[in-house]
């Protein structure tokens, strides 16, 4: 080796460590290493590019980009942009395209404990708001310049505190710093004062924000931003990451990186949740109703054996994962998670199951175990309502007993309930608005004694329409229809229709329908089975993604029959005068005129985009895990 070289070589390999070092020092850690250990939720993009990526590539953005929807997606972003964005923008007196590329790295929304014990007026959750802009830090720098001159010519009261090192900005906030154009698209809501009290003094609000590099910042107070800072500074206060709960679901949830997932501490919330005492009597507002205790609710209802709740979806080439996970331990598991929990046997669809049903499930449940654990939950929540449904029950015991002295509802209905529950429907018949509009489905269940089972059941509904005048029991190819009368349905031209179940029994499964078509459909493919639903291509390569038929819960739907009946009612009704809302009647009334359904285009022309989708669950001694796949169209490989 030339010694003389060796100055050069020294620099050269300082110059090649300051490179390397400057990206180690700009990257900002994971969402999990930066919130406090006491994070009750956390909803998180790990990588904001990614999912961008992603969503660009997924069918739904492909359709809303689709030449064929131009007139639909022009009409609806010429509104948005006339009565929102450019509102807002006015509002605000900022660019929103200036904000529209700081989504980089992770973008994070949390809620911490912050010292909350659901008791002290004077203490709240903390909420926090994590973005890195990554390599356009200096745009988030001059964005959040532009803000704090805007706060200050618009006369707020900023004050600035050092937190390790890093000013905030501290900004009062009232509702009075809502924009207007956000105002218009939240529900009127009027104060409520209850009468004997006195007012609640209003609760003062503030934002506190800075940037760390490339982070974004966001709390509503100083002690809720400390400990992500303290993180970020090299401090060692516990975080999310070392939660053993958060750590468990982590490993076995979020694993395979997917593009979001959500977490919820259900343990922690519900433990302080049900350290909040009842309100006490108002004597200026009695009531009949007893004040009941939140942590006594909660037991009953088997939700303080919940330890966490997991959401996270997964993105590939094959197309969309979505998996919920419901953390609650076997030993610990009762309530409505008992009920929940799935048998571990086949729930696939059964040879009669048509390939041209549009939508199908199947859940194989105890059902006796449901009953007992219903009738516990409701003895714990509320007497009085465990002691309507036994008075219901006794009140249909005395009407069979008319005909039947030993009937009893308890032993010919609930004892004879199997663990096979399922339904599947087909699509409409015609095209019309009012054909559109009507179900055609079939509901089945399993019984250890379908005869005993039928005649409970037609009991029972003795008690929500009299039977006086029901058809009488008529033979189809070998079985037996009973029909039951049912409450009158409204007509599409706003009368009355008398409407009609029919069951029977067949294959050990009793059947109950509204259509007859329906049902005699079922029971001649019990004798001839048609091609099945089973049989669909590409139906068993979804399953395998999304765990399997054979853990006691699988489910179907065609999206492309859906659109196709979506698409026809929606185009029908526009032209029959109907405005969006009237349609959509969960969106604002101030987007009423933003879409216009009469734009879109027939179906087949968008069809491309739909296929299926499928869902499963299961049931192990840790949890009980929802999973939804969609498989990507063939169309658009």
């Amino acid at each position: 080796m030339n010694l003389k070289n060796l100055p050069l070589l020294c620099l050269a390999a300082w110059l090649a460590l300051l490179t390397l070092a400057a990206p180690l020092q700009a990257a900002i850690p994971p969402a999990e290493d930066l919130l406090p250990s006491d994070t009750f939720f956390v909803l998180t993009v790990p990588d904001c590019g990614a999912l961008r990526h992603a969503a660009c590539q997924s069918p739904k953005w492909l359709l809303w980009n689709d030449p064929a929807m131009k007139p639909f997606h022009d009409r609806f972003m010429a509104k948005w942009s006339e009565q929102f964005t450019g509102p807002l923008e006015q509002d605000l007196g900022v660019s929103l395209a200036d904000y529209l590329d700081l989504p980089q790295g992770q973008c994070t929304f949390a809620i911490t404990r912050n010292g909350w014990d659901g008791q002290d007026d004077k203490q709240f959750p903390g909420v926090l708001l994590l973005l890195d802009a990554k390599d356009r830090s200096d745009l988030l720098k001059t964005n959040l310049d532009l803000l704090r001159k805007k706060w200050v010519a618009s006369g707020k009261p900023i004050r600035t505190e050092t937190i390790h090192g890093l000013a905030f900005s501290v900004v009062p906030l009232s509702s009075n710093d809502i924009p207007p154009t956000l105002t218009a698209l939240l529900p009127n809501s009027q104060p409520v004062q209850e009468l004997g009290r006195p007012p609640q003094p209003a609760r003062q609000s503030e934002m506190v924000i800075a940037q760390y590099q490339s982070l974004l910042i966001v709390g509503n107070s100083i002690k809720a931003v400390e400990p992500v800072v303290s993180r970020l500074t090299g401090g060692s206060v516990p975080c999310l990451a070392d939660n053993s709960i958060f750590a468990a679901d982590q490993a076995s949830q979020f694993r395979n990186s997917p593009v979001y997932y959500s977490w919820l501490n259900a343990r922690a919330l519900f433990g302080v949740i049900a350290q909040i005492p009842p309100a006490e009597p108002n004597p200026s507002a009695p009531t009949l109703i007893p004040p009941v205790s939140p942590g006594m609710v909660l037991n009953t209802a088997g939700l303080t054996g919940l330890k966490s709740i997991c959401l996270s979806c997964n993105e590939s080439y094959e197309g969309t994962l979505v998996t919920f996970y419901l953390s609650v331990p076997e030993s610990s598991r009762q309530g409505v998670f008992k009920m929940l929990a799935t048998r571990p046997k086949d729930a696939g669809a059964p040879a009669f199951v048509p390939a041209d049903a549009v939508k199908f499930w199947r859940w194989r449940l105890d059902s006796q175990n449901i009953w007992s654990e219903l009738q516990r939950t409701l003895a714990g929540v509320s007497p009085s309502a465990l002691g309507t449904l036994n008075g219901l029950i006794d009140m249909a015991n005395s009407l069979a007993q008319q005909k039947d002295a030993t009937f009893d509802v308890r032993r010919n209905l609930v004892a004879n309930l199997g663990d096979d529950w399922m339904s599947y429907e087909k699509g409409p018949v015609g095209t019309s608005l009012a054909d559109l509009s009507q179900s055609h489905g079939i509901f089945l269940f399993a019984a250890a004694n379908p005869e005993q089972t039928l005649l409970a059941l037609k009991t029972a509904a003795a008690l929500a329409a009299t039977q006086e005048g029901a058809p009488e029991p008529r033979d189809f190819q070998g079985h037996t229809v009973h029909t039951v009368v049912w409450r009158p349905q409204v007509s599409p031209t706003g009368g009355t229709i008398q409407s009609y179940l029919y069951c029977s029994l067949c294959s050990g499964y009793l059947a109950v329908s509204s259509d007859m078509a329906m049902l005699e459909e079922f029971l001649r493919n019990a004798g001839k089975p048609p091609r099945p639903l089973s049989e669909t291509p590409g139906l068993a390569d979804a399953l395998q993604h999304a765990g399997g038929a054979g853990n006691g819960l699988f489910g179907y739907e065609d999206q492309r029959a859906v659109m196709r009946t979506t698409f026809a009612g929606l185009k029908q009704s526009a032209a029959g005068g109907l405005a969006g809302q009237q349609m959509m009647p969960f969106l604002p009334k101030s987007t009423t005129d933003w879409i216009d359904f009469s734009l879109l285009p027939d179906y087949e022309q968008v069809a491309k985009y739909f296929y299926f989708k499928v869902f499963t669950g299961a049931t192990t001694p840790e949890g009980i895990t929802f999973k939804g796949f969609s498989p990507r169209p063939p169309q658009l490989n």
